[in-house]
């Protein structure tokens, strides 16, 4: 078979497969295009509305929380018209704003020592801002601790505290609450691990200056074979 013929059967051989995928190709090619024209159009029409009055709502929230008015947080001001956190939440669904309005409302609930909404919507929240999701975290460890629930509270506690090493007063406070929270739980181990941390870590902190007492103590504490 010459050249010109293995040519030739080749291109038969290529026109005959494309007939087979022509229609399904081009089947395939215009849901591409409907998904990412879809995808623009909601983004543009649905999302960005969406997000654009939800900022609104929120920006009026902040500054009802910047007010320390935690009731009007939650539930809204009829005076100023500002709506509340659970609004925003409810209507704005997957919004930034109602993921903001969710920290908001925990908050809030915490001051009004309603420690199970406090917990609920605190964990709803997430931020990639560390300083704010370590707020959030001992705003949980404190809700969880007067709850009774302890050993999410030294979770949130300890969370807090390795979060954002850079922040080393509030790191070696978290340390510290969740070291005092494991000492009442009879784990003095634990606490004990997390004193020396502080002491290593953070040395120049208030709690630095103040953990070698708490190390010598459960360091040195006595049991059943210590001589008196």
């Amino acid at each position: 078979m010459s050249e010109q013929q293995v040519e030739k059967v080749l291109m038969l051989e290529a026109q005959s497969i494309w007939k087979k995928i022509q229609k399904p190709f081009t089947i395939l090619i215009t849901l591409s295009a409907l998904l990412v024209g879809g995808w623009f159009a909601y983004n543009q029409y649905v999302v960005k509305p969406k997000e654009d009055k939800a900022a609104e709502a929120i920006y009026k929230l902040q500054e009802l929380f910047s007010k320390d008015s935690s009731n009007l947080v939650i539930n809204g001001d009829n005076v100023s018209g500002a709506k509340g956190a659970l609004y925003i939440i409810k209507t704005y669904s997957g919004t930034k704003a109602a993921n903001l309005a969710n920290y908001y409302a925990g908050i809030s609930y915490l001051k009004m020592k309603d420690f199970t909404n406090a917990i609920k919507y605190l964990k709803e929240f997430s931020t990639d801002a560390k300083q704010v999701q370590m707020a959030a975290y001992t705003a949980l460890g404190h809700a969880c601790s007067e709850s009774g629930k302890k050993e999410e509270a030294v979770s949130y506690y300890t969370k807090a505290g390795t979060l954002f090493e850079k922040d080393e007063f509030n790191s070696a406070e978290n340390l510290f609450l969740a070291a005092a929270l494991l000492e009442t739980m009879s784990k003095p181990k634990e606490a004990l691990e997390l004193y020396k941390k502080i002491k290593a870590k953070y040395p120049n902190t208030d709690k630095g200056y103040q953990v070698d007492k708490y190390i010598y103590k459960l360091s040195n504490e006595k049991n059943d074979f210590s001589i008196n």
